[in-house]
Protein backbone atom coordinates (compact mmCIF):
# COMPACT_ATOMS: atom_id res chain seq x y z
CA UNK A 1 0.00 0.00 0.00
CA UNK A 2 2.99 2.10 0.84
CA UNK A 3 4.70 1.16 -2.37
CA UNK A 4 2.04 2.06 -4.51
CA UNK A 5 0.87 5.58 -2.66
CA UNK A 6 4.81 6.45 -2.63
CA UNK A 7 4.61 5.71 -6.56
CA UNK A 8 1.11 7.98 -6.91
CA UNK A 9 2.80 10.69 -4.44
CA UNK A 10 -0.76 10.07 -2.19
CA UNK A 11 0.72 12.03 0.45
CA UNK A 12 -2.76 11.05 2.67
CA UNK A 13 -2.21 7.66 1.73
CA UNK A 14 1.53 7.76 2.79
CA UNK A 15 1.07 9.46 6.20
CA UNK A 16 -1.67 7.07 7.18
CA UNK A 17 0.80 3.83 5.72
CA UNK A 18 3.50 5.45 7.88
CA UNK A 19 1.17 5.33 10.66
CA UNK A 20 -0.27 1.53 10.36
CA UNK A 21 3.15 0.42 9.75
CA UNK A 22 4.60 2.01 13.68
CA UNK A 23 1.24 0.45 15.28
CA UNK A 24 2.05 -2.56 13.60
CA UNK A 25 5.96 -2.83 14.71
CA UNK A 26 4.82 -1.82 18.65
CA UNK A 27 2.23 -4.89 18.38
CA UNK A 28 5.16 -6.91 16.70
CA UNK A 29 7.46 -5.91 19.92
CA UNK A 30 4.86 -6.75 22.39
CA UNK A 31 4.21 -10.12 20.94
CA UNK A 32 8.36 -10.98 21.11
CA UNK A 33 8.49 -10.28 24.49
CA UNK A 34 5.07 -12.02 25.31
CA UNK A 35 6.88 -14.75 23.56
CA UNK A 36 9.52 -14.89 26.21
CA UNK A 37 6.98 -15.37 28.93
CA UNK A 38 6.31 -19.28 28.72
CA UNK A 39 8.13 -19.83 32.78
CA UNK A 40 5.57 -21.82 34.81
CA UNK A 41 4.48 -19.10 36.79
CA UNK A 42 5.12 -16.39 34.36
CA UNK A 43 1.15 -15.36 33.83
CA UNK A 44 0.49 -14.74 37.09
CA UNK A 45 -0.54 -11.83 39.26
CA UNK A 46 2.16 -10.30 41.87
CA UNK A 47 2.69 -9.02 45.39
CA UNK A 48 5.32 -6.48 44.88
CA UNK A 49 7.73 -5.72 47.72
CA UNK A 50 9.68 -2.66 49.00
CA UNK A 51 11.96 -2.22 51.85
CA UNK A 52 14.02 0.66 52.85
CA UNK A 53 17.58 -0.43 53.50
CA UNK A 54 20.07 0.76 56.60
CA UNK A 55 20.13 4.98 56.17
CA UNK A 56 16.78 6.33 57.94
CA UNK A 57 15.20 9.02 55.96
CA UNK A 58 17.19 9.02 53.36
CA UNK A 59 16.56 5.22 51.99
CA UNK A 60 13.04 5.36 53.00
CA UNK A 61 12.45 8.13 50.61
CA UNK A 62 14.02 6.37 48.14
CA UNK A 63 11.74 3.52 48.77
CA UNK A 64 8.60 5.80 48.32
CA UNK A 65 10.26 6.70 44.96
CA UNK A 66 10.42 3.51 43.65
CA UNK A 67 6.93 2.92 44.58
CA UNK A 68 5.86 5.75 42.80
CA UNK A 69 7.79 4.60 39.76
CA UNK A 70 6.24 1.01 39.61
CA UNK A 71 2.73 2.45 40.25
CA UNK A 72 3.29 4.95 37.46
CA UNK A 73 4.72 2.01 35.33
CA UNK A 74 1.22 -0.21 36.33
CA UNK A 75 -0.71 3.06 35.22
CA UNK A 76 1.03 3.44 31.91
CA UNK A 77 -0.13 -0.50 31.54
CA UNK A 78 -3.75 -0.24 33.01
CA UNK A 79 -2.96 -3.02 35.32
CA UNK A 80 -5.03 -2.36 38.79
CA UNK A 81 -3.40 -2.61 42.39
CA UNK A 82 -4.00 -1.95 45.83
CA UNK A 83 -1.71 -1.35 48.50
CA UNK A 84 -1.76 -3.91 50.62
CA UNK A 85 0.12 -2.31 53.91
CA UNK A 86 2.68 0.11 54.12
CA UNK A 87 4.91 1.42 57.22
CA UNK A 88 5.93 5.19 57.01
CA UNK A 89 8.93 6.98 57.75
CA UNK A 90 8.80 8.94 60.56
CA UNK A 91 10.01 12.25 58.55
CA UNK A 92 9.47 10.96 55.17
CA UNK A 93 9.13 8.35 52.58
CA UNK A 94 7.94 4.45 53.73
CA UNK A 95 9.82 1.64 55.68
CA UNK A 96 8.14 -0.99 53.79
CA UNK A 97 5.31 -1.48 51.23
CA UNK A 98 3.19 -4.44 49.65
CA UNK A 99 1.16 -3.93 46.94
CA UNK A 100 -0.40 -6.41 45.18
CA UNK A 101 -1.29 -6.22 41.21
CA UNK A 102 -3.09 -7.95 38.62
CA UNK A 103 -2.61 -8.17 35.16
CA UNK A 104 -1.34 -9.78 32.03
CA UNK A 105 1.72 -11.96 32.78
CA UNK A 106 2.57 -9.52 35.77
CA UNK A 107 5.32 -12.21 36.73
CA UNK A 108 6.77 -13.04 33.98
CA UNK A 109 7.37 -8.86 33.55
CA UNK A 110 8.12 -8.28 36.92
CA UNK A 111 10.58 -11.20 38.26
CA UNK A 112 13.66 -9.62 37.16
CA UNK A 113 13.09 -6.51 39.07
CA UNK A 114 13.53 -8.47 42.41
CA UNK A 115 16.76 -7.42 43.84
CA UNK A 116 18.41 -3.99 45.84
CA UNK A 117 18.15 -0.69 43.57
CA UNK A 118 20.76 2.33 44.63
CA UNK A 119 19.89 5.63 44.31
CA UNK A 120 22.94 8.75 43.93
CA UNK A 121 22.04 12.15 44.58
CA UNK A 122 22.55 15.50 46.08
CA UNK A 123 19.94 14.62 49.54
CA UNK A 124 17.15 16.86 49.82
CA UNK A 125 17.22 16.42 53.95
CA UNK A 126 20.92 16.88 54.05
CA UNK A 127 21.56 21.05 54.62
CA UNK A 128 25.31 20.71 53.44
CA UNK A 129 23.46 19.68 50.41
CA UNK A 130 26.02 16.51 50.13
CA UNK A 131 25.70 13.65 47.75
CA UNK A 132 24.16 10.39 49.51
CA UNK A 133 24.20 6.99 48.70
CA UNK A 134 20.61 5.25 49.22
CA UNK A 135 19.38 1.20 49.07
CA UNK A 136 16.09 -0.04 48.69
CA UNK A 137 14.88 -3.47 48.33
CA UNK A 138 12.37 -4.93 45.81
CA UNK A 139 10.85 -8.28 45.74
CA UNK A 140 8.53 -9.48 43.57
CA UNK A 141 6.51 -12.67 44.13
CA UNK A 142 3.49 -14.79 42.21
CA UNK A 143 0.40 -14.12 43.71
CA UNK A 144 -0.99 -18.17 43.22
CA UNK A 145 -3.08 -18.07 46.35
CA UNK A 146 -5.95 -19.99 44.82
CA UNK A 147 -3.91 -22.12 42.64
CA UNK A 148 -1.61 -24.02 44.63
CA UNK A 149 -2.11 -26.68 47.77
CA UNK A 150 -0.11 -25.38 50.68
CA UNK A 151 -0.19 -26.94 53.92
CA UNK A 152 0.20 -24.62 56.94
CA UNK A 153 0.39 -25.86 60.43
CA UNK A 154 -1.40 -23.29 62.93
CA UNK A 155 1.26 -24.56 65.18
CA UNK A 156 3.89 -22.55 62.86
CA UNK A 157 2.16 -19.54 63.28
CA UNK A 158 2.46 -16.25 65.11
CA UNK A 159 -0.45 -14.28 64.35
CA UNK A 160 -0.04 -10.63 65.81
CA UNK A 161 -2.56 -7.83 65.38
CA UNK A 162 -2.36 -3.76 65.82
CA UNK A 163 -3.64 -0.57 64.84
CA UNK A 164 -3.29 0.27 61.43
CA UNK A 165 -0.86 3.43 60.68
CA UNK A 166 -1.76 4.40 57.23
CA UNK A 167 -4.94 6.34 55.54
CA UNK A 168 -8.03 4.39 55.89
CA UNK A 169 -10.77 7.10 57.08
CA UNK A 170 -11.22 8.35 60.68
CA UNK A 171 -12.06 4.69 62.47
CA UNK A 172 -8.52 2.87 60.90
CA UNK A 173 -6.93 3.72 64.62
CA UNK A 174 -9.71 2.98 67.08
CA UNK A 175 -9.68 -0.99 66.71
CA UNK A 176 -6.84 -3.71 65.91
CA UNK A 177 -7.60 -4.55 62.94
CA UNK A 178 -4.13 -4.95 60.86
CA UNK A 179 -3.08 -8.61 61.05
CA UNK A 180 0.80 -10.07 61.03
CA UNK A 181 1.17 -13.29 60.44
CA UNK A 182 5.25 -14.70 61.00
CA UNK A 183 5.68 -18.10 59.82
CA UNK A 184 8.33 -19.55 62.10
CA UNK A 185 9.64 -22.32 60.71
CA UNK A 186 10.89 -19.85 57.43
CA UNK A 187 10.86 -16.42 59.38
CA UNK A 188 8.25 -15.53 56.13
CA UNK A 189 6.36 -12.34 57.74
CA UNK A 190 3.43 -11.34 55.86
CA UNK A 191 1.17 -8.34 57.39
CA UNK A 192 -2.27 -6.49 55.94
CA UNK A 193 -4.04 -3.64 57.09
CA UNK A 194 -6.01 -2.29 54.00
CA UNK A 195 -9.29 -3.22 55.70
CA UNK A 196 -10.93 -2.06 58.30
CA UNK A 197 -12.06 -5.77 59.21
CA UNK A 198 -9.67 -7.81 61.07
CA UNK A 199 -11.33 -11.01 59.67
CA UNK A 200 -10.29 -9.51 56.18
CA UNK A 201 -6.66 -8.47 56.49
CA UNK A 202 -6.50 -12.25 58.10
CA UNK A 203 -7.87 -13.92 55.00
CA UNK A 204 -5.48 -11.67 53.11
CA UNK A 205 -2.49 -12.39 55.16
CA UNK A 206 -2.91 -16.52 54.62
CA UNK A 207 -3.25 -15.92 50.56
CA UNK A 208 -0.27 -13.88 50.80
CA UNK A 209 1.69 -16.63 53.27
CA UNK A 210 0.79 -19.19 51.05
CA UNK A 211 1.87 -17.52 48.21
CA UNK A 212 5.02 -16.49 49.85
CA UNK A 213 5.51 -20.54 50.84
CA UNK A 214 5.09 -21.02 47.92
CA UNK A 215 7.86 -19.26 45.89
CA UNK A 216 10.13 -20.15 48.97
CA UNK A 217 9.80 -23.53 47.79
CA UNK A 218 10.20 -22.88 44.20
CA UNK A 219 13.34 -20.97 44.99
CA UNK A 220 15.09 -24.14 47.18
CA UNK A 221 14.64 -25.68 43.87
CA UNK A 222 16.61 -23.09 41.33
CA UNK A 223 20.38 -22.37 42.48
CA UNK A 224 19.84 -19.00 40.57
CA UNK A 225 16.32 -17.98 42.27
CA UNK A 226 18.38 -18.73 45.78
CA UNK A 227 21.49 -16.74 44.49
CA UNK A 228 19.05 -13.68 44.29
CA UNK A 229 17.36 -14.07 47.66
CA UNK A 230 20.48 -14.54 49.56
CA UNK A 231 21.67 -11.46 48.19
CA UNK A 232 18.18 -9.22 48.88
CA UNK A 233 19.01 -9.85 52.84
CA UNK A 234 21.91 -7.44 52.66
CA UNK A 235 20.33 -3.92 51.00
CA UNK A 236 23.81 -2.46 50.57
CA UNK A 237 26.62 -2.48 48.40
CA UNK A 238 28.02 -4.93 46.41
CA UNK A 239 24.63 -6.55 46.14
CA UNK A 240 22.47 -4.00 44.04
CA UNK A 241 20.91 -4.62 40.40
CA UNK A 242 20.32 -1.31 38.99
CA UNK A 243 22.22 2.23 40.10
CA UNK A 244 19.95 5.44 39.70
CA UNK A 245 22.33 8.34 39.53
CA UNK A 246 21.02 11.75 39.85
CA UNK A 247 24.20 14.00 40.69
CA UNK A 248 27.24 14.43 39.72
CA UNK A 249 25.71 13.01 36.19
CA UNK A 250 22.56 11.20 35.17
CA UNK A 251 22.62 7.62 34.32
CA UNK A 252 20.22 4.43 34.83
CA UNK A 253 22.20 1.07 34.75
CA UNK A 254 21.48 -2.27 35.03
CA UNK A 255 24.39 -3.94 36.72
CA UNK A 256 23.13 -7.06 35.22
CA UNK A 257 22.52 -6.59 31.69
CA UNK A 258 24.26 -3.19 30.95
CA UNK A 259 21.40 -1.55 30.08
CA UNK A 260 21.27 2.32 30.44
CA UNK A 261 19.30 5.19 30.58
CA UNK A 262 20.67 8.79 30.21
CA UNK A 263 17.06 10.18 31.75
CA UNK A 264 16.49 8.96 35.03
CA UNK A 265 13.67 11.39 36.23
CA UNK A 266 11.93 9.90 33.02
CA UNK A 267 12.69 6.56 34.11
CA UNK A 268 11.30 7.82 37.96
CA UNK A 269 8.26 8.72 36.31
CA UNK A 270 7.43 4.88 35.47
CA UNK A 271 9.33 4.54 31.95
CA UNK A 272 10.92 1.26 32.71
CA UNK A 273 10.17 -0.91 29.60
CA UNK A 274 13.55 -0.66 28.55
CA UNK A 275 15.03 -2.80 31.94
CA UNK A 276 11.48 -4.88 31.75
CA UNK A 277 12.38 -6.21 28.38
CA UNK A 278 15.83 -6.38 29.02
CA UNK A 279 15.46 -7.99 32.03
CA UNK A 280 13.27 -11.01 30.64
CA UNK A 281 15.78 -11.50 27.48
CA UNK A 282 18.42 -12.17 30.26
CA UNK A 283 16.74 -14.84 31.94
CA UNK A 284 16.12 -16.39 28.88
Amino acid sequence: MYSLAFQEKDEETIQDCIKRIAQILLEIKKNEINCFLSGENDDYDIYLEIHAGAGGTESQDWADMLRRMYMKWFDKKKFKYEIISEHKGEEAGIKSSTIKVTGDYLYGLMKSESGVHRLVRISPFDSGARRHTSFASVWIYPAVEDDINIKIDEKDLRIDTYRSSGAGGQHVNTTDSAVRITHIPTKIVVQCQNERSQHKNKETCFKMLKARLYEHEMQKKEEENQRELTNKTDIGWGHQIRSYVLQPYQLVKDLRNKAENTNPLSVLDGNIDQFIEEGIKNKI
